[in-house]
């Protein structure tokens, strides 16, 4: 047997393919990068800023989600989505700010939110995606990031709905059903009217309904069904997300 022999041209077609795949993973648009000499610089000028500990060239489903957050992003003035390589090799670049802020590889992607005001940054401890990213940024800032199915005004008023005691509640879902009858937008009008039905859900099933539903929710959307059901799910998600975020926030705060 003899050894096989590549042309150059595929040798170089194989090295474009990687050098693009690697330009790819860390061109992030609506992102910047962070390095040890910068972070802080950068840090310290924004009201909030969400950082990505990861390793240097990641890719995935994970980092799909993360773009897609950067994305959000820009059209948030107050916000910045960042990012930090961090390599276990050779130079060990990055390698102090994973120590400094207790990152290992092992949990590799890790976000934290640092706020201004705040000593020590927020952890985001759910799964990578869009809209739980934006619902937890959202939660712990105040800055609205429009996930897909969203309204602006009902994720203000999911926030306090969560917050308010029960007979509060009953004013802000009569609010909320008002504002549901004003909208003229068919796809808006179905957002609300998904609004409306998590509080109801909430004031019968109690506070731990949003995050129930959203395990529920989740299972059904890993078996057989149609591209429909999929994006019914989906936005009841994003929906759900913001009521959830809130609830976890008033945790804390008690």
């Amino acid at each position: 047997m003899f050894p096989r022999v590549f042309s150059l041209a595929f040798v170089a077609t194989v090295c474009l393919t990687l050098l693009n795949q690697c330009c790819q993973a860390t061109n992030v648009p609506g992102s910047v990068s962070l390095n040890s000499l910068t972070f802080d610089k950068i840090i310290s000028k924004h009201r909030a800023v969400l950082v990505k500990f990861d390793e240097s060239y990641p890719y995935g489903e994970k980092q799909d989600q993360f773009k897609e957050v950067a994305k959000k992003s820009a059209s948030q003035p107050d916000l910045l989505v960042a990012s930090v390589g961090i390599q276990d090799y050779g130079d060990k670049e990055n390698s102090d700010l994973a120590e400094r802020f207790g990152v290992v590889k092992e949990d590799f992607p890790v976000l934290k939110l640092f706020v201004q005001g705040k000593d020590d940054p927020i952890d985001y401890t759910g799964d990578l995606t869009s809209g739980d990213v934006s619902a937890f940024i959202s939660a712990n800032t105040g800055l609205w990031m429009g996930s897909e199915h969203c309204l602006e005004e009902f994720d203000e008023l999911a926030k306090r709905f969560m917050k308010a005691s029960a007979e509060e509640r009953d004013t802000i879902l009569a609010a909320a059903e008002e504002k549901k009858g004003e909208l003229e937008d068919e796809k808006e009008q179905k957002s609300g009217t998904l609004y409306v039905a998590i509080m109801k859900k909430i004031k019968e099933k109690g506070d731990t309904f949003p995050s129930e539903e959203t395990k529920r929710v989740k299972t059904l959307l890993t078996k057989k069904i149609t591209d429909e059901k999929k994006a019914a799910f989906e936005a009841r998600l994003n929906i759900l997300a913001a009521f959830r975020f809130a609830a976890e926030n008033v945790k804390e705060e008690l």
